[in-house]
């Protein structure tokens, strides 16, 4: 890193008074999730919110060079349906500027505990305000199912509203220390993604989990104050519900990798090989894999090297 590179890393006073306390940090080791401090200003929501709007309406910085097979990206021809458009970090500047603000990233790494964090994925979300939409409606899941190319156990997830959210927007809502369960089984059809997936199959297996670890499912859905964020470990079950409210919910799900991670090759049992979208887009190791530090597309957030 060079001098220019850590003076980037650097918090004011200020900054470091938002951070996680050793209370927090080990409140999130026990429960699986956390909602920050304010991490980001009211002008900075606006632009995220004014910027989305451009992103909708057309305006690209950039595209990706090739298109994913499982990209989420809603065109306006596919209707008032829940929009998801993964990779907004990379296509859009401004949203992207705000997004790599190294407090969120030094938030991260203190939950994490890690040295250094690096964004895995973005997707800018809208969920309309239709309370019988059925896409708004979020079934049960963790993200490191997903993930079955990562090496790391630390991964997490940022979920940053633009906005108040709560219940009636349809709100992140996460299944209490799931994330210390243990497994019924080893089914790998767990890495298909849950939009590829049976709903009913899926809360079926949340209540199997919580049976075989002889716990009860408590959800707790997160109340996000406008500039705060919610994040949850990437075994966490989480959800959310419709949004029954007058208003859109809009927000930014952030996917955060420790830096120690790395591709691994991973087959299911019927010989299917599994990958991930960045494996198309990202450049190679020395080795011939994908490498998921490539700065263009999985750019560093924060580093206390």
């Amino acid at each position: 890193m060079t001098v220019q590179d850590a003076a980037e890393f650097t918090l004011t006073d200020e900054e470091r008074a938002l951070l996680p306390s050793d209370e927090d940090v080990a409140a999130y080791a026990e429960h699986g999730w956390y909602v920050s401090k304010k991490l980001f200003t009211d002008e900075e929501t606006d632009l995220l919110v004014s910027a989305s709007e451009r992103y909708y309406g057309g305006h690209r910085d950039r595209r990706l060079p090739v298109r994913p097979p499982r990209l989420a990206y809603w065109e306006p021809a596919d209707g008032p349906v829940q929009r998801h458009n993964d990779y907004i970090h990379y296509e859009d500047d401004t949203i992207g500027r705000v997004l790599r603000k190294p407090l969120l990233g030094a938030v991260a790494a203190r939950l994490a505990r890690a040295e250094a964090i690096r964004v895995f994925q973005s997707t800018l979300i809208y969920k309309p305000p239709v309370a019988g939409e059925p896409s708004n409606v979020v079934p049960w899941h963790f993200d490191r199912h997903y993930w079955a190319t990562s090496t790391s156990e630390r991964m997490l997830t940022a979920f940053i509203p633009f906005h108040d959210c709560d219940e009636e927007m349809g709100t992140i809502t996460m299944v209490d220390g799931s994330h210390r369960w243990r497994e019924t089984a080893a089914n790998d059809a767990t890495s298909l993604h849950f939009a590829e997936r049976d709903r009913g199959e899926l809360e079926a297996m949340l209540e199997e989990n919580a049976r075989y670890n002889g716990v009860r499912v408590r959800k707790v859905p997160m109340r996000i104050p406008r500039g705060h964020v919610s994040f949850h470990h990437c075994r966490t079950y989480h959800g959310s519900g419709p949004n029954v409210s007058d208003r859109p919910r809009r927000a930014v799900s952030l996917h955060l990798q420790d830096t120690e991670n790395r591709y691994r090759a991973f087959t299911r049992s019927d010989g299917t090989p599994v990958s991930y979208n960045h494996d198309v887009l990202v450049r190679r190791t020395a080795d011939g894999t994908p490498d998921y530090g490539d700065p263009e597309f999985l750019p560093l957030l924060w580093s206390s090297r």
